[in-house]
């Protein structure tokens, strides 16, 4: 046998799940054993028989697994970063609970697929029809695992197996469907935002050509009214050739694009908005073209005899639908765009230059230039350009933009700083350890867009309607011409006008973009306080909860040992006692002895020296203090020294036991001197959020490895009554399982790492963020302060976000319930009636009523009544209704003036 430990560099790991991949795809291999993976190290062990193995082998099935790696000769080797997957693992392993890891990347349960995640940018969709023809036919492609599209981010967000198909493929898909895509990074970003904002001013500017072209045709409608104007005794004779050859560019040259559209979704044997105005607008310019020249070969005029217009010509009213769907478009894009400005305010606040020691110079650089290793240095006032560790100076940091706290944070030697906050007081230096796509910035602007291009299960109500919408809409356009003109005896015109109303203002656009614009709204404004929810899901959980389960350690309280309480049992003050056992434990590496020397620190007692000092592992330490010896310890350390323990000392000893801390022992030779006990105590947030979620009729658990003594004295001390104690990490997720097993809607909230099971086994998983770390944190929603008052702002923020979902649910078909029988005239009896162009107009204002419901959630404030979101559906209801009936009584008027209503 050749057996030889080896050290291996492993790129990618994310989350416990990746442990456990990489782990079982070692073991699998001849002559391996004692492997150990860990994640947050980017390392991993083992021992392997060189006879039987080969090292390239062990590379090899690491990267098959989705992983890099590399062995290292270096024994003592330890990253201190935890490193950003490469551009393969990032696509096949995205920030995910394990269980998702595992279920949405067969590659990492299955070397035989080759999977990656691209992002497409999509252009041309004009409704949620589109996005659903796009979706539909990306899923057919042989090769694409998942895809989903996001009519208001125009994204689709697709998962393939690399071995069948390639974005190349996946981009000629969407263009065979009719629309266009395009790869985009991180990196692209910025040149994305510049790409929409050039397709928005695009819109524009081709509004403003069509309203240039339709605008006489306006004219010449408003001189049936009033005979005053100029030209209205000379022009009507030229409406008919005028509005011709106005019309034709604007319906077949600005308009192509919806006979494009149309001729794509039939291609896939579907219909979308395309398909509406094309057909509408075709009926309006089709029947004026066959009446004009019905009047050319009856007259052999092209011009209106007798000094009158042409009748049955309707060419503005195809001209103004297509202006009018323009000018919709338009608008809806520019609503559209605010719904991401969470993203844009969070990429404003990089800095655009960084300060670098390079060759014995400080040189400034633009910060895309900064590399890990440099040293860079940061100036009172100035933005700190990437996440790094400070390695000298002090100072105080405003994180605000990453915590919501506004009180800066005092920074010192080995302590870490973010990218993109603000150094307000010293200057310090400190060395890059992430930059780029890696820095929690970046991590954080990532997570907000995958979140704000997912969908909410709710939407599959939206997409399930949208998907019959257009086929209902135009067998109820036929039925109500048939009804009209064949039963009624109704004249063509009329019957006409009505069914291309009922076409027009039929379109889905508003349904589409119900849920969408919610959740970026929603998704964004949570990250402004510092609440990181990942995508729709999450949101919509949150809502239905009725049970929390809390971690103790570093959920509830502080995670690290802090003293509670000095106990004197001798001469000396409780000042002496932390001064003996403060200089004592200064020269151990243990968390509880770092914790006395620390508190001794903070309260301003200088350690004495100490001669011959000792660790006893699993009982204290020893040492000298002027020529006497002292210990300092458990009570095994006290029975090994034969030292009695007094029954007033044991009593006192034994409650602070009870009460969960952990109590350590002074004594000299001769007797007991003191002691001091320490806890991990709870965070002064944790009882305050505790009450709150009380008041929302919540059963609140708490669940911790510890004794059921220090468990119930933490729960009793924030207010929990029900503790599950002595629970190991791996039982975890089985007690949320059982409480699931009862009928209850859980959440877990845990530090992200330990209690990965368990947030992937709950119906919300609430993690607890830190530092650069909060970007890879395993649960649905990732609060980066580690403050539980955020819980209750992350139930109260879904309750918003979903609230305003059904609220523009309700608008989206509020808007098509009242507005298709207008259109139908069917209450033409009581004067009211839509024509085609302001039935177009009417569908772009509930598109822009839907993004603007949306953009109210913008004034969340977390424990306050969002009095204005609450009012406003309520006012939009009433004004766009009374928009609705003054649009169609001016119809009235204009079907008065130009037809015969019949009777």
């Amino acid at each position: 046998m050749m057996n030889k430990k080896l050290f291996i560099q492993i790129q990618g790991m994310t989350c416990p799940s990746c442990e456990k991949i990489v782990t079982q795809a070692l073991e699998e291999l001849p002559g391996i054993s004692e492997v150990v993976v860990n994640k947050d190290e980017n390392r991993g062990t083992l021992e392997a028989d060189l006879s039987l193995i080969d090292p390239s082998q062990i590379i090899q099935v690491i990267e098959e697994a989705g992983y890099s790696a590399q062995i290292i000769e270096d024994e003592n080797f330890k990253s201190h970063q935890i490193q950003t997957p490469d551009q393969s693992s990032a696509a096949t392993c995205p920030v995910l609970s394990p269980e998702q890891c595992i279920n949405d990347n067969p590659k990492r349960s299955s070397s035989k697929l080759d999977q990656q995640r691209v992002t497409l940018s999509l252009s041309g969709m004009h409704c949620a029809s589109c996005a659903a023809l796009v979706e539909r036919s990306l899923n057919k492609k042989s090769g694409v695992i998942r895809a989903t599209v996001n009519f208001a981010a125009e994204k689709a967000t697709v998962l393939f197996d690399r071995s069948e198909t390639n974005t190349t493929e996946l981009i000629d898909v969407v263009k065979k469907a009719g629309y266009d895509a395009r790869v985009i990074t991180p990196e692209d970003r910025e040149k994305e935002n510049q790409r929409k904002r050039e397709e928005v001013m695009a819109q524009w500017r081709i509004f403003l050509i069509s309203l240039f072209l339709s605008s006489p045709m306006m004219y010449f409608m408003f001189l049936d009214f009033f005979k005053w104007l100029p030209g209205a005794i000379t022009l009507p004779p030229y409406f008919g050739i005028i509005s011709l050859i106005l019309a034709i560019p604007v319906q077949f040259i600005i308009g192509f694009r919806f006979y494009r559209g149309m001729w794509s979704s039939l291609r896939m044997k579907t219909f979308n908005m395309d398909s509406l105005v094309a057909l509408g607008t075709t009926v309006a310019f089709g029947y004026s073209l066959f009446h004009y020249l019905s009047y050319i070969y009856e007259t052999s005029s092209i011009l209106g005899l007798f000094g009158r217009k042409i009748p049955e010509l309707y060419f503005e009213t195809s001209a103004f639908l297509i202006t009018f769907v323009l000018l919709g478009k338009y608008l809806e894009a520019q609503a559209k765009g605010r719904t991401s400005e969470a993203i844009q305010k969070l990429l404003e606040l990089q800095a655009k230059t960084a300060r670098v020691k390079r060759n014995g110079s400080i040189i400034d650089i633009p910060v895309e230039e900064v590399v890990k290793g440099d040293i860079l240095v940061v100036r009172p006032g100035e933005k700190i350009p990437v996440d790094g560790e400070i390695l000298s100076g002090h100072s105080a940091v405003d994180e605000s933009m990453v915590t919501g706290e506004s009180i800066p944070v005092d920074k010192g030697l080995g302590d870490m700083v973010i990218g993109a906050t603000l150094n307000t007081l010293g200057s310090f230096e400190f060395v890059a350890t992430r930059v780029g796509s890696e820095t929690m910035l970046a991590q954080i602007v990532q997570l907000i867009e995958d979140a704000q291009g997912s969908k909410a299960p709710i939407q599959a109500f939206a997409d399930r309607v949208a998907a019959w919408f257009v086929p209902v809409v135009l067998g109820i356009a036929a039925g109500t011409f048939i009804i009209w003109y064949f039963i009624l005896g109704s004249s063509l015109t009329y019957s006409l006008m009505a069914m291309t109303s009922v076409i027009v203002i039929a379109c889905p656009c508003a349904l589409g973009l119900a849920t969408p614009t919610a959740i970026m709204v929603g998704t964004g404004k949570g990250a402004e306080y510092g609440i990181l929810v990942k995508g729709g899901e999450p949101l919509e959980a949150a809502k239905s909860i009725d049970t929390i389960v809390f971690d103790k350690t570093g959920t509830i309280t502080q995670g690290k040992p802090a003293v509670t309480n000095v106990e004197s049992f001798s001469a000396l003050s409780p000042q002496g006692i932390i001064e003996l056992a403060g200089s004592l434990e200064k020269l151990s590496e243990h968390p509880l002895a770092q914790s006395i020397f620390q508190h001794a620190q903070s309260h301003n007692i200088s350690p004495r020296e100490v001669d011959h000092f000792e660790a006893l592992p699993g009982r204290g330490v020893k040492g000298n203090i002027d020529g006497t010896n002292y210990f300092i310890g458990n009570r095994k350390l006290i029975a090994d020294q034969q030292l009695h323990l007094p029954q007033s000392v044991e009593d006192r000893v034994s409650q602070l036991e009870i009460q969960g801390k952990t109590v350590m022992i002074l004594a000299d030779e001769k007797s007991v001197l003191g002691a001091v006990s320490v806890a991990d105590i709870a965070k002064e947030t944790s009882k305050k959020a505790i009450e709150k979620l009380k008041e929302r009729d919540l059963d609140l658990v708490m669940i911790t490895g510890d004794n059921q003594n220090t468990a119930q004295a933490i729960a009793q001390e924030v207010g929990i009554s029900k503790t599950l104690a002595e629970v190991l990490p791996e039982d975890k997720s089985q007690q949320i399982a059982q409480l699931q097993k009862t009928g209850k809607k859980v959440a877990m909230v845990g530090d992200g790492i330990n209690d990965a099971p368990a947030l992937a086994q709950a119906d919300l998983g609430i993690a607890m963020g830190s530092g650069t770390d909060v970007a890879m944190e395993t649960g649905d929603i990732v609060l980066v302060k580690n403050d539980l008052n955020d819980v209750v702002t992350a139930l109260e923020l879904s309750e918003e976000t979903m609230g305003k979902i059904k609220q523009n649910l309700f608008f989206a078909l509020f808007y098509n319930l009242i507005g298709i029988p207008i259109a139908a005239r069917v209450f033409a009896s009581f004067g009211l009636l839509l024509n085609p162009e302001l039935a177009g107009l009417a569908m772009a204002l509930s598109s822009i009523s839907v993004v603007t419901n949306s953009l109210l959630l913008r004034t969340f404030r977390p424990r306050k009544r969002n009095y204005l979101s609450m009012v406003a559906p309520i006012i939009m209801i009433l004004l766009f209704t009374y928009i609705f009936t003054l649009f169609a009584r001016f119809s009235t008027t204009m079907s008065n003036m130009m037809t015969t209503i019949p009777k």
